[in-house]
């Protein structure tokens, strides 16, 4: 994503684009059109400019000097013409620079050197420039060199030009090296004024991007783990002595939804866990995961934190009441939570190449996709050491000892609300 062109940048920008089509090709990238259309434009404007020229030369006698800059608006006439036929943009940009270097020096040839032509070759210094923004500094080094050329051969012949100058007044020669050094400004100016503007833009594009990265980085990660990745650390892996995990599960959801459009099935889950991931954030947790219609939460880490399982309870909690209201508003009474938690250590890290996620391993996790599994619908299910650690902050009923699959008999509690 781009910033909106400045104000005055915008008609150019336009006026660009319109040229560009002149010449387009529809495998052209979009800065490949952008520069054929700031040349395209350069040599319109130049050859509007030859008008002058052409009118003052024819009218004190000097037609050769005048037929030069008409040569110029011929050649880039039928080079427009060309180009818009055949679309051999590179044709038209060599002419075109090839015609930068040469005629300018010949008209100062024709006038007589560097006074009476008013410096006229500086004209030339466009094709250099031009070169180096539109071919790349290794490119533009043969263009910068003919110049070079070009202005030695007419400076060792200015004093024998100078002996027969063309006959126009002192002010027509002081008022066109006005002109000649303001146009070249001008054009110079919009030329690489246009080009720093795309590098401008470019910029912002490119920070725009590397922002929307962060972003879907952060979505994925954590952040003091995206951090890691991004400064290429190996395996990243973590103990953590005491976290607490949610699991939670729409209740029987595969089998009321199995009917609903994909479309309304999934927009109604993203309605649901994008709610979840609010609360989850209010509360500084971590979303872990989303598996199918089960979501998974944990507290107390990357970084951690001495009331962990007092903010998990609490998102817990919300995340029932959220769902009632959800249920309500999407008129689909038969949505319902079951939810199970689990405090104690665990280990967390990084796995995968590509699509990568930030995933956490143990017996606290396996324990609360227990709860959950082995829970009551519309309840909160926690373990005995769960309880022990929300204390006297939470209202608990004991359910006593239940069976639970891979772990025997347990103590598990209902979490019920604040004390």
């Amino acid at each position: 994503m781009s910033r909106e062109p400045r104000a005055g940048m915008g008609p150019l920008l336009r006026l660009v684009d319109r040229l560009a089509d002149i010449g387009a090709h529809p495998d052209d990238t979009r800065d490949e059109r952008l520069r054929a259309g700031a040349l395209i434009l350069s040599a319109t404007f130049v050859a509007t400019l030859s008008f002058v020229w052409i009118g003052t030369y024819t009218a004190y006698g000097s037609y050769v000097s005048a037929a030069i800059p008409a040569t110029y608006q011929i050649l880039t006439v039928g080079g427009l013409l060309l180009l818009a036929r055949t679309k051999r943009f590179d044709v038209f940009r060599t002419t075109q620079m090839a015609a930068f270097i040469v005629l300018p020096a010949l008209l100062q040839v024709s006038l007589g050197g560097f006074v009476a032509s008013s410096g006229m070759v500086l004209w030339s210094s466009i094709t250099p420039l031009a070169a180096l923004a539109m071919l790349g500094l290794r490119r533009s080094l043969w263009w910068l060199g003919s110049y070079v050329v070009t202005l030695v051969i007419v400076a060792a012949l200015d004093a024998r030009l100078a002996q027969d100058p063309a006959v126009l007044p002192r002010g027509i020669v002081v008022l066109f090296f006005v002109f000649n050094m303001l146009g070249l400004m001008l054009g110079t100016f919009v030329m690489l004024g246009y080009f720093v503007h795309q590098r401008e833009l470019a910029q912002a594009a490119l920070e725009a991007e590397r922002a929307r990265s962060e972003r879907l980085l952060l979505n994925v990660l954590p952040a003091p783990i995206a951090e890691r990745l991004k400064d290429r650390e190996g395996v990243i892996a973590e103990h953590h002595d005491a976290v607490t995990v949610l699991f939670a599960d729409l209740v029987g959801f595969t089998q009321q939804t199995a009917e609903m459009p994909a479309v309304d099935l999934v927009g109604l889950l993203d309605r649901i866990f994008s709610a979840f991931d609010g609360l989850a954030d209010a509360e500084g947790l971590e979303k872990i995961k989303t598996i199918g219609d089960a979501y998974m939460v944990a507290g107390g880490l990357p970084e951690p934190r001495d009331d962990h399982a007092e903010a998990v309870a609490r998102v817990g909690l919300a995340m029932l009441s959220e769902l009632r209201r959800i249920a309500e508003r999407e008129e689909a009474p038969w949505l319902r939570l079951r939810i199970g938690i689990d405090t104690g250590p665990a280990v967390a890290g990084v796995i995968g190449q590509r699509k990568f996620i930030y995933d956490l391993w143990g017996d606290t996790v396996n324990t609360a996709s227990r709860m959950e599994s082995h829970g009551v619908p519309d309840a909160i299910q926690v373990t005995a050491r769960a309880a022990e650690r929300l204390g006297a902050s939470f209202q608990l009923r004991s359910r006593g000892a239940i069976e639970v699959k891979g772990k025997g008999s347990m103590q598990t509690f209902l979490l019920l609300g604040p004390a």
